[in-house]
């Protein structure tokens, strides 16, 4: 007979907000023994009924396993609460958000306490966890080998992305895509505002049409891509920050016909000002990458 490793791997996990929760009832469902622990011991009353075994310190639900899946509210509750635990010959696997330099603080912190460390990014919220067809996944990076042994579990609630030995890169990844994220709502919020005094206009048929053009111009991403690699801003260019910058006057006079404040869009509209101030017109949006940076092109 054979052993399915993934579905009898028996790990902790610390934290039972909406986002720990879920991770929960994913490694409950396969099939995992799971130890958790939290601050607010009610929560974990409901994944008790569901199998999971409730500690009542952190400490003693660090003792309980071999991978402890850390899911709190910040870096600092990350510290408190791992800090009366013994964690030689534990691997950490923490899914706390927080910055790239904490990741890294935090690596080097648990390795001088015996402990590989794995840091993660979830680019999911709770309803997706455990729905693979929700499309889910999780960044990691830091310790491979830890990685590359748990891979499997870690499966379980989302898909798995590692992006390198680097214990910040899973955050960085992570708080880059929320970046473009929030642009992009920022974005889409001030498109509404525009319409929003034209009530012939369905909210509901001019969500259609953002939709499509911003899947459209999706493909600039690829664009800028290439461009930051090779170092040429105008390589392929159809409209430059010149163009782009001098037909803002037009979104800025409509955005004030329509009553709409435009501090949503100025700050970027702003940097395009600036570039081309400094000559570098004939660039693309590649160019403002460098320009936020304050530097040069990197090749």
């Amino acid at each position: 007979m054979t052993t399915n490793r993934t579905s009898t791997t028996p790990l902790t996990l610390l934290g039972l907000g909406g986002m720990g929760t879920a991770l929960a009832r994913a490694w409950l469902a396969a099939g995992h023994p799971l130890t958790v622990w939290n601050r607010t011991a009610a929560k974990a009353e409901p994944l008790a009924a569901e199998g999971a075994r409730v500690a009542a310190s952190a400490a003693e639900a660090v003792a309980a396993a071999g991978l402890v899946v850390v899911c709190l509210l910040d870096d600092a509750s990350v510290g408190e609460a791992l800090a009366p635990a013994e964690l030689t010959g534990k691997d950490i696997v923490n899914l706390t958000t927080g910055t790239p330099a904490q990741a890294r603080e935090r690596a080097h912190w648990a390795r001088r306490r015996g402990a590989r460390f794995l840091d993660g990014g979830i680019m999911a919220v709770p309803p997706m966890i455990g729905t693979p067809q929700a499309g889910g996944y999780i960044f990691y990076s830091g310790d491979h080998a830890l990685f590359e042994q748990h891979r499997e579990t870690l499966a379980i609630p989302a898909g798995t992305r590692y992006v390198g030995t680097d214990a910040g890169h899973a955050a960085l990844h992570d708080v880059a895509l929320l970046s473009a994220m929030t642009g992009m709502f920022a974005g889409i919020t001030h498109a509404f505002a525009l319409m929003r005094p034209e009530r012939e206009v369905k909210p509901t048929e001019f969500a259609g049409m953002v939709t499509e053009w911003l899947r459209a111009m999706a493909a600039m991403t690829e664009a800028m891509a290439w461009q930051l690699e090779s170092g040429d801003y105008t390589e392929g260019v159809t409209s430059n920050l010149a163009m782009m910058s001098a037909g803002n006057a037009t979104l800025e006079a409509t955005a004030e016909e329509q009553g709409v404040k435009g501090e949503l869009l100025a700050p970027f509209m702003a940097s395009m000002r600036e570039r081309v101030a400094l000559g570098h017109g004939d660039e693309g949006l590649a160019g403002l990458v460098d320009g936020l940076r304050g530097g040069s092109p990197q090749r």
